[in-house]
């Protein structure tokens, strides 16, 4: 039986300001508890959509429904989405600890704020330290941002996104300045903290093998104008392994989405081309 959408992207389109058109036409469902990643070219829109659920943007035309609501109406006590988002760069607060760090969003978000100043130490404090001990952060609370490395930063940045039980995961490249390594180290992470708390999850990447191996579902967009090309889902079950996102089945997914975005690429260059021959 199909679930029901957590997230619907009904014809949207963007355009910012009188110049460039990031989005056209767009439509995207999302069921509660999946794992969708966007990939596609650079400036193809999908950090733009990212923005567009997390209300951060409005559409110029179609709809954004998030929950059953339309993103940027108002929302009141139960109806208050609790989001979580990773960037590319952490951003952690260098003058807090990494627990504290941590620990930003039950500072901000309702209903944990309500109880912040009682709960920082004892409650919330153990709330962050099982989130670093699961990430292979134990022991590290105390340190400063400045004493960790880029992974480990990126780690803390994961905890933090997921510090407040959010029901929607928003994952913006939060990979792609690490090292293969040390990024294929946070793919399982990931995967296992997905697989523990079932949040929504989007994730935008450039990596293809980056979203066989993490997603449900992977959606392939088109140069800018952006809009979906395809959506495919991925057959493989979990636990997925680093070794088994090199067998040959997944091999295969991978290059499937690079030859259609290649096809893609191709197709709009020499459209663009006929345009200046025209012009």
């Amino acid at each position: 039986m199909p679930q029901p959408s957590f997230i619907e992207l009904s014809d949207v389109s963007l355009r910012y300001g009188a110049g460039t058109v990031a989005l056209s036409r767009t439509s995207l469902d999302i069921a509660h508890g999946d794992f969708v990643a966007l990939v596609g070219p650079s400036g193809c829109g999908k950090s733009t959509i990212l923005k567009l659920v997390a209300g951060l943007l409005q559409p110029t035309s179609g709809a954004v429904i998030v929950r059953g609501r339309e993103q940027g109406a108002p929302a009141t006590g139960a109806e208050r989405l609790r989001v979580g988002i990773a960037f590319q760069n952490p951003t952690m607060l260098p003058w807090l600890t990494i627990r504290e760090n941590v620990m930003v969003p039950l500072k901000i978000v309702p209903p944990f704020r309500a109880d912040f100043r009682s709960k920082r130490k004892g409650e919330f404090a153990d709330r962050a330290e099982a989130l670093l001990a699961q990430v292979g952060l134990k022991g590290f609370g105390d340190k400063r941002p400045w004493q960790l490395s880029g992974g480990m930063l990126q780690r803390a940045s994961l905890c933090r996104a997921l510090i407040h039980d959010p029901q929607l995961l928003l994952l913006d490249e939060p990979f792609g300045a690490l090292d293969q390594f040390t990024r294929e180290e946070l793919w399982a992470t990931m995967q296992q903290l997905y697989t523990d708390r079932r949040p929504t999850v989007l994730l935008v990447t450039h990596d293809l093998r980056e979203a066989a191996y993490l997603a449900n579902r992977i959606c392939v967009m088109s140069s800018r104008p952006g809009r979906i090309l395809e959506t495919r889902e991925v057959p493989f079950e979990r636990p997925r392994t680093i070794e088994s996102s090199y067998a040959p089945e997944m091999a295969a997914l991978v290059q499937a989405l690079r030859l259609k975005i290649a096809e893609a690429r191709s197709q709009e260059d020499a459209s663009a081309l006929a345009g200046e021959a025209a012009a």
